[in-house]
């Protein structure tokens, strides 16, 4: 007999926030009949509270509101990596169209007017949540590759901590370099899957680390192209995909899989590369020693001449680490 029933779905989790106590209480009435975990908020600050606690996956948010307008905290929440994907309504009494346009700038999702009709308040509310259902599931996806990716690293001991390492500097480096915030995610996602392809190359290859055979060379060069196509099917991740595939090519033309040279390298990938020789160089492995900051900024300003990195990318990356260390 099978004691175990089927997985208890997760109820969803919607956040009203409105500084009418009257207004928050009929919505949460109308909603009452779903299963659903509803929450009130009488303030933009209560609801910022609220959401630090337990993220929701949907925010019917009122405009006018004393402090903090509906408007201020829509855009605080779009614009903020970890809530940025929160489904919002704004809801609003107002009817001009400038005021429409101003909820779509500051990134809400949609909008309901007053009066609600309980119809299209129900027909809204399921839509974005199916919606942030599947938001959600891509997110799960990702983070499965990002583990498979630190599964790869953890199979070479003297690689721990590789990837959250080159996230954080490529980050940092895209910020330097003022690139969109979409390109920031994207460098930081290349951080952690740049070599997940690595997950094909055999054990006795992968942690030989030197003196490779021209065979086994062959193995290693295939990985970039293993893990695009093992990212590829992802929507989210296609904005990673370059860097993933071109993250060993050289400004020379020297490298692959592709033989890329100069500005054809993806720029996203040339900012993962600096990083990651960066922090190669630094990091001590069997075949050889860590080298000091110093010995590292000496190495790959002499490649750079040499035709391996792009030299504007890694002057930019040792004025970064110049900055910091001035900081």
């Amino acid at each position: 007999m099978d004691l175990v029933g089927p997985p208890q779905k997760r109820v969803p989790k919607i956040l009203i926030v409105d500084d009418n106590r009257d207004n928050a209480f009929l919505l949460k009435e109308l909603l009452s009949r779903y299963d659903y975990d509803i929450q009130t908020a009488n303030s933009a600050e209560e609801a910022a509270a609220a959401i630090i606690k337990g993220p929701p996956d949907l925010i019917l948010l009122d405009i006018i509101m004393p402090g903090k307008s509906g408007y201020e905290l829509c855009h605080d929440l779009k614009s903020n990596p970890e809530t940025r994907l929160i489904p919002i309504v704004l809801i609003t009494g107002l009817s001009d169209r400038e005021d429409k346009l101003h909820g779509i700038e500051m990134g809400a999702d949609d909008f309901l007017n007053k009066p609600i009709f309980p119809e299209e308040l129900f027909a809204r509310v399921k839509s974005l949540l199916k919606l942030k259902e599947f938001t959600d599931e891509l997110e799960n996806a990702e983070d499965v590759l990002c583990t498979l990716a630190l599964s790869v690293e953890a199979r070479d001991p003297y690689t721990a901590g590789h990837c959250e390492r080159l996230a954080a500097y490529a980050e940092h480096l895209g910020k330097f370099l003022g690139l969109s915030e979409e390109d920031l995610v994207a460098l930081r996602r290349g951080g952690y899957l740049h070599d997940i392809g690595k997950i094909t190359v055999p054990d006795d290859v992968l942690k030989k680390g030197s003196n490779l055979t021209p065979a086994e060379w062959d193995i290693m060069r295939q990985h970039p192209i293993a893990g695009e196509n093992i990212c590829r099917p992802l929507k989210s991740l296609r904005p990673v995909l370059p860097i993933i595939r071109h993250h060993h090519e050289h400004w020379d033309g020297s490298g692959y899989p592709d033989r890329l040279a100069g500005a054809d390298i993806p720029l996203l990938a040339r900012i993962l590369q600096a990083v990651d020789v960066y922090d190669a160089l630094r990091t001590a492995r069997p075949y050889k020693p860590a080298l000091s900051h110093d010995q590292a900024v000496k190495t790959m300003q002499e490649e750079a001449q040499r035709g391996l990195w792009d030299p504007q990318i890694v002057d930019s990356l040792f004025r970064l680490l110049q900055e910091h260390k001035a900081a």
